[in-house]
């Protein structure tokens, strides 16, 4: 098992659902052992099993994982087969199925993204954001890898990006000089919303430069723009905001290096997957 989260780190989602412990299996269920089956109830991508492998595996009931994690599933399809005490497979039951649940559901959106802009442009990456669920972000940027986009940055602490209010206190030169200063070994990502401070992010040292809420059209003239100047090959171009799947092929036919998209994790639908207690 390969998990990029600590047990510790899981343990706190148990902590969460029984701080006291399980009060009714406490209360009804005796010292029985029991077999239970995990069961995807739709098709996609699956994520979250190495995760809840390793719950599970703590509380010592035993784990068959007949999927791997970024497998695609069809309803019905078993993913984690179980057995032991009853009461331990009723303890990680529903935090197993909500990390299930909603790293798939990521993975699967990631999956379908990547898709439609592989059909346009093979040298484009699907990236995510930082609009994660807050406690869940490891969880949900390995979701997005999983679906075969890019992470982006894991936080502040991973990257220097300059973004709009970054702007509003210093001029975009400045900001980019500082940056490169401050650091030899981290790309420096500037976020612009027109074709001009493309132009003078570019020319100030900006590594990637960030196009944000462009329509199609602005987004070609920023390009043809980079490209007059000769600039257009040094940098990393990447695009967000107001991106849908009903724009994603457009956007990306155009010629860009990085779509990202708060959707892959803050607009998730939960894949549907159950637990269900089978005779010893």
């Amino acid at each position: 098992m390969v998990s990029m989260v600590s047990l510790e780190y899981l343990l706190h989602f148990i902590d969460e659902d029984a701080p006291y412990g399980d009060l009714t299996s406490e209360a009804v269920i005796p010292a029985i052992r029991c077999r239970a089956e995990i069961s995807s109830e739709q098709s996609g991508i699956i994520a979250g099993l190495c995760e809840a492998n390793i719950l599970f595996s703590y509380y010592g009931v035993t784990v068959a994982q007949n999927f791997q994690d970024g497998d695609r599933v069809k309803p019905g399809d078993v993913v984690l087969s179980l057995a032991g005490d009853a009461k331990k497979i009723l303890l990680v039951e529903r935090t197993a199925l909500n990390i299930i649940g909603r790293m798939s559901g990521i993975a699967t959106q990631t999956h379908d993204m990547v898709n439609i802009v592989s059909a346009v442009n093979r040298q484009c990456r699907i990236a995510a954001t930082r609009k994660t669920c807050p406690g869940f972000r490891a969880l949900d940027k390995r979701a997005v890898q999983l679906g075969g986009g890019d992470p982006h940055r894991d936080s502040l602490s991973d990257g220097i990006l300059i973004k709009d209010n970054h702007l509003a206190l210093v001029s975009l030169e400045k900001a980019i000089l500082a940056a490169k200063k401050a650091t030899l070994y981290k790309k420096i990502e500037v976020e612009v919303e027109n074709p001009s401070d493309a132009l003078l992010a570019a020319s100030a040292g900006a590594d990637i430069i960030l196009l944000d809420n462009m329509n199609p059209a602005m987004v070609k003239t920023t390009l043809d723009t980079l490209e007059s100047k000769g600039l257009r090959d040094r940098v990393t171009i990447e695009i967000s905001g107001g991106i849908d799947r009903t724009t994603l092929g457009d956007f990306a036919a155009l010629g860009v290096d990085v779509i990202s998209m708060g959707a892959l994790t803050h607009t998730v639908r939960n894949f549907s997957v159950k637990l269900e207690i089978l005779p010893e």
